[in-house]
This record gives C-alpha cells, sequence and structure tokens, in this order.
C-alpha cells in the first residue's frame, strides 16, 4: 500500500467511524420507549440541529414549541415552526444571550404537569448562557479565553463556567421546576460526567464554588468583585425534576474505528479513550507507539491500526492559529520524520478543531520534511501554536465540515 493509499484509507476510517454514532437513531430510539406527550423541546451544542431533527421525526405533533441552539455554520436548514438560532463557540457571544433569553421566556409559566424535552450535546457551555447578576458578557468572554488559553482542561473550565451562569450547573432545571425535565445527552466529556457536559444544565451539579475560585487562583486569572461575589452563591447539588439518558459518547466512536479497521485487514487495538494531556505532548507519545509497531512489531505486529479517544489541550503561549488536534498531528509529525508506511490522523468529532475551518490533521514521515524543503522550521511553527498554517502549507489539513455529532477527539495511527 503507498502513502497515498494509506492516507485515503485512514480517512475512510475516520469519516466511517463518526458517520456510525451520528446521533440521529439513538434520539428516535430513545424516544420510541419514552411515550412523551406535548412536550417543549430546547435542543444544545453542535450536535442540536440533527439531535432536533430527530426528535421530530419521531414526535411530530407531541413537540408545543421548538428551540434549537447551535454553533455558526451547523444548522442545517428549517425544521418546520422551530425556531432556530447560532451562536459563539467555544466564546459566547450576544446571540448566545439572546437565544437563552427567548428560551427562558418560552419555559418561564412551566408547571408540574409541563414537560421539557432537552437535547444537550458537546458546546452547549458557550452557546446556553445567561451570566449571573453583575456579570458582564465581556468579563464572562475575558474568563472563557483565558482559560481556553491557559491549559486548563474542560472540567476546571466548566466548574468556573457554572459557577458564573444563571442556566447551567442544575439551574436551568432549577428554576423551571416543578416542571418535568427529560435530558438525551450526547457526551463530549471523559468518564461521562453528565454536569461537566455543555456545563450540565439540568444535572445537579458536584463541582462547588471554592473549587471554582481555586481554579482562576491555579490559573492567575483575575476577576472583577461581581465575579467574585457571583463565584460564592452555590449551585444546585439535588434536582427532582430531571431525567437523564446518554446516547453517545467516545467509547462508541473508537470502537467504530476499531471495528472499521480490522475489517480492513489491520490489526487493531483501542489504547485508551481517556486520552488527557497537552496535545504536543500526546503527538510525540503516539509517535512513538507507531514507531515502537514499525521497527519492532511491538505492542501489535504491522499492519497495525492503534486507536486512541480523549480530549487534550493546548496552552497557547504563541500567537499562531490551529486547535488540539492539529498541534498534536503537527508535533506527531516532526516525530514521524522520515519514517516510512506510517500515518496519524487526529480530528474533533464534530468537524471542527479550534477556531479554524479544519477538523484537524493527517500527517505522515513526509509532512515535516515537506515543510523543510519549503524553508520552514515545524518546531517554531509548534512552538508558535501555529499549527494550522504548518499543516495548511504541507497540504496536511483535514476538512469534513460540521459532522452532526461531537463525542470528543478521534486519533488514528496506522502502520504497515
Amino acid at each position: 500500500m503507498s502513502g497515498s493509499e494509506l492516507m485515503k484509507t485512514a480517512i475512510e476510517i475516520v469519516k466511517n467511524s463518526i458517520e456510525s454514532v451520528l446521533p440521529d437513531r439513538a434520539v428516535k430510539d430513545t424516544l420510541k420507549d419514552l411515550n412523551l406527550q406535548d412536550v417543549f423541546l430546547v435542543s444544545v451544542g453542535k450536535a442540536a440541529w440533527r439531535m432536533a431533527k430527530a426528535a421530530f421525526d419521531v414526535l411530530n405533533g407531541k413537540i408545543r414549541k421548538g428551540i434549537v441552539i447551535t454553533k455558526y455554520g451547523h444548522s442545517e436548514g428549517p425544521i418546520d415552526d422551530f425556531e432556530i438560532y447560532e451562536a459563539g463557540h467555544p466564546i459566547p457571544d450576544e446571540n448566545t444571550m439572546r437565544a437563552t433569553r427567548r428560551v427562558m421566556e418560552i419555559v418561564e409559566e412551566l408547571n408540574e404537569k409541563d414537560t421539557v424535552l432537552f437535547l444537550l450535546s458537546g458546546g452547549g457551555s458557550a452557546l446556553f448562557e445567561l451570566p449571573m447578576e453583575g456579570v458582564s458578557l465581556e468579563e464572562l468572554q475575558k474568563i472563557t479565553d483565558s482559560l481556553l488559553k491557559s491549559g486548563a482542561n474542560i472540567e476546571e473550565i466548566n466548574t468556573v463556567r457554572k459557577h458564573l451562569s444563571q442556566v447551567k450547573g442544575g439551574r436551568f432545571a432549577e428554576k423551571i421546576f416543578p416542571a418535568r425535565v427529560v435530558t438525551l445527552v450526547l457526551s463530549d466529556v471523559l468518564g461521562d460526567r453528565i454536569d461537566v457536559v455543555a456545563s450540565g444544565p439540568t444535572s445537579p451539579d458536584a463541582s462547588t464554588s471554592e473549587e471554582a475560585i481555586r481554579i482562576l487562583e491555579r490559573y492567575r486569572i483575575s476577576v472583577s468583585n461581581e465575579v467574585k461575589k457571583a463565584l460564592l452563591k452555590e449551585t444546585p447539588k439535588h434536582l427532582s425534576n430531571v431525567e437523564i439518558h446518554v446516547l453517545g459518547n467516545v467509547q462508541k466512536v473508537c470502537e467504530a474505528a476499531k471495528k472499521i479497521a480490522t475489517e480492513k485487514g489491520f490489526n487493531s487495538e483501542i489504547l485508551t479513550t481517556t486520552l488527557d494531556c497537552e496535545a504536543k505532548e500526546a503527538g510525540r507519545f503516539i509517535a512513538s507507539i507507531m514507531k515502537e509497531i514499525k521497527f519492532r512489531d511491538r505492542p501489535l505486529e504491522k499492519p497495525a491500526a492503534v486507536i486512541f479517544g480523549g480530549e487534550t489541550v493546548v496552552h497557547v503561549k504563541g500567537n499562531g492559529l490551529g486547535g488540539r488536534n492539529q498541534e498534536l498531528a503537527l508535533s506527531a509529525a516532526i516525530a514521524l520524520e522520515g519514517v516510512e508506511g506510517v500515518v496519524l490522523c487526529s480530528v474533533g468529532t464534530d468537524g471542527t478543531d479550534g477556531p479554524t475551518d479544519a477538523a484537524g490533521g493527517i500527517v505522515d514521515g513526509r509532512t515535516a520534511k515537506i515543510l523543510k524543503e519549503m524553508g520552514e522550521d515545524p518546531v517554531e511553527y509548534l512552538e508558535n501554536n501555529d499549527s494550522y498554517n504548518a499543516l495548511k502549507k504541507a497540504g496536511a489539513l483535514l476538512k469534513t465540515g460540521p459532522t452532526g455529532t461531537n463525542v470528543n477527539d478521534l486519533i488514528i495511527g496506522l502502520v504497515i
């Protein structure tokens, strides 16, 4: 198999794996068993449109009102008379506030006889937001941006977000009590911490105000007195009006990738579904495993496929452009330089990686060499957190467009 054929195979495995875990079927199957009648539908997250459309197809005629809030470019068109909003991600914006206020208007007068069907997917933390009284959107944006660039993990970021929000950390469910909330969750959080997915608007919150304050101190993020005051208000720890169902997660997409790779003739293994470290460190580590397979046939014999799922972080020190998957791929490319018969593909399953139009990157033993032949230093690009431009020059960006799902990141290494 040539290098270009190996790259094509890696892309096929990734795309087919993501296709196999789109939320449509899971939403439909779950709703058929719940027998819901006369519901208010709220769908939030990067997969919000697909989840809402699947619910509409099953519950057509049983939905009193539907609202969808998703990331810019992730709506796929009208859904009957649903209200569809697009807003900022990963930083909330004015459209986030406008859409969330509209949700709160609709559910304001609900009583114990009413049911809200809440469809939740990753990205909801930025897309569903009303800051606590005294906390401005501008300061919330600044805090979120600082946390994202600091290398804080998603649990830390969302712990702070929950304590600055009127709707996160179970507060949405608390506000609409005694109405019932049935939540269907597409998890993008390692270990399926439901209170962390989209900052858990309908989940009792396990984090505390004290933890939120410590996180800001740890990353040396200064805040106003108004924010400090908001952080002291604790989130609900018990909710009696909530029913939660988990539809999909990173384990399922990794299992799909293993199955597809095996069918294509690779000795395949999932090495972890909880990858959680610096992206560039993960890239080097995965590259080292691939070289061990290439030169010593361990831990798997060639041809081999090693599969990883999780969510790495990037500690932004430079002023470049990229995302965690692109940074991981560039780091791996540097470590794999000159090695033949290897391909690594790292993608966000939602189709977007960081503030870019790429899902991630696909590299091999030639990628770093291509950059050097152009007179470029791939290490300098990595240190400047400029993986997007490095991979773009090397023809190593992978663009899928919005996929309609969001279950963390998928990394596949192929070795022949």
